[in-house]
């Protein structure tokens, strides 16, 4: 295989079967046609191997699908219409009454709002777990436990998930194995490969760093061998399949993901050292930093960073806190990330918490760092820490 940067250019694409067009078509379909009955029915008979009804896939998200799985090493991919349809189609597609799932505590709010609800009223138990387990995982497995979901980093407060450790355990336990699904969305295909740590999928919200412009909805599941019939078949069961337009914005989003990435990553840390500078902000939580306590795994694990991080303030009365993000320029808020635009989120973590519990005096304020100047960046940080401390007296 190619170097990633090298694939991110050429990976799903093929100018000489489309008329040496640079990229791929979009193709709008639902019926497709067949020459004769004995067409129709060699293709009935593997209907995911090729193009059969729009709804079980396309030339177009199949080019998607080829692209992120070879840059994952997985075996196969598959689209969905948003990373939380990419969630819950992996979800169910492995789980059924009766069974048992461990489930990172940390885990995205959605994510465990569907396991809370859709799968308890399913007859799965949910049982959520300490981000930091390890290999301790093991005295939560039971025989019935039919997924490990994990979430490395988590996308609020940051924790990474010895996937290696946690995999080992997770292997050698006896009777019915379980699938283990890594949402990988923070550190995307380039940057941390999670079925080569151990994973079965991992699992990605391409809303987010792989589409890069904040005008897609779009996910994917990226598979190994074992587990990617069964996820093809439990999309096309639950009729999981994302917009042509998006999948081609995640086409194009692609083919600058490693640029992108290198700047999000650059300026991210750049803000981040910036923050701890400052006497409100108790702690920064960005892996990539030494002073994050997973920091060892990220280095072990990750290849990058990207702009997503978090800080933690001192005890501060709400109109404070207004004021240092009301006055925002270049800061918007508002929910998701990966887009070329900064973002900030206050957040309390304590209220999607189960199994352990979020100390802090004050409250987290989440930050993706966007495209734009850091110093810019900074600056307009700056002008709303100064609008904290003139509330805060």
């Amino acid at each position: 295989m190619t170097k990633p940067d090298t694939h991110l250019a050429h990976g799903g694409r093929d100018p000489a079967a489309n008329h040496g067009i640079v990229n791929p078509p979009v193709y709008h379909a639902s019926t497709v046609l067949f020459p004769t009955l004995d067409a129709l029915e060699a293709r009935t008979r593997d209907r995911f191997r090729g193009v059969y009804y729009g709804r079980f896939g396309t030339p177009t998200s199949f080019a998607l699908e080829h692209a992120v799985a070879e840059l994952e090493g997985g075996h196969g991919a598959v689209t969905a219409p948003s990373g939380l349809a990419a969630i819950t189609t992996a979800l169910l597609g492995f789980t059924g009454a009766g069974d048992h799932i461990l489930v990172t505590d940390s885990v995205y709010s959605p994510t465990r709002d569907f396991c809370d609800h859709m799968l308890a009223r399913n007859g799965v138990t949910v049982e959520y777990i300490d981000p930091r387990c390890g290999a301790a995982i093991g005295d939560r497995l039971r025989p019935e436990t039919s997924v490990v979901f994990l979430e490395s980093p988590g996308s609020l407060t940051f924790e990474l998930q010895d996937v290696p450790a946690i995999a080992a355990v997770v292997r050698a336990k006896p009777g019915r194995p379980a699938t283990i699904m890594v949402d990988n969305t923070w550190a995307s295909p380039l940057y941390c490969r999670p079925l080569a740590l151990g994973a079965d999928i991992s699992i990605h919200a391409a809303t987010k760093y792989i589409v890069g412009h904040s005008d897609a909805m779009l996910g994917l599941i990226v598979c190994n061998e074992a587990s990617y019939d069964t996820i093809r078949r439990a999309a096309v069961r639950l009729g999981t399949c994302a917009g042509p337009d998006d999948v081609w914005l995640g086409l194009r989003g692609l083919r600058t993901l490693s640029v992108r990435l290198a700047r999000h990553w650059q300026s991210g840390l750049v803000l981040a050292e910036w923050l701890a500078g400052q006497p409100e902000v108790v702690r920064v939580i960005h892996p990539a930093r030494p002073d994050h306590p997973d920091h060892a795994l990220w280095q072990r694990d990750f290849t990058g960073a990207s702009g997503l991080f978090a800080i933690v303030l001192d005890a501060i009365p709400r109109p404070a806190l207004a004021a240092l993000v009301d006055g925002l320029r270049l800061f918007g808020i508002g929910y998701s990330w990966g887009g070329f635009e900064s973002l900030i989120l206050p957040a309390d973590p304590a209220k999607v918490r189960s199994a352990t519990d979020w100390q802090a005096p004050g409250p987290l304020v989440r930050l993706h760092a966007g495209l734009e100047d850091v110093g810019d960046l900074i600056g307009d940080l700056e002008a709303g820490f100064a609008r904290l401390r003139t509330v805060g007296r």
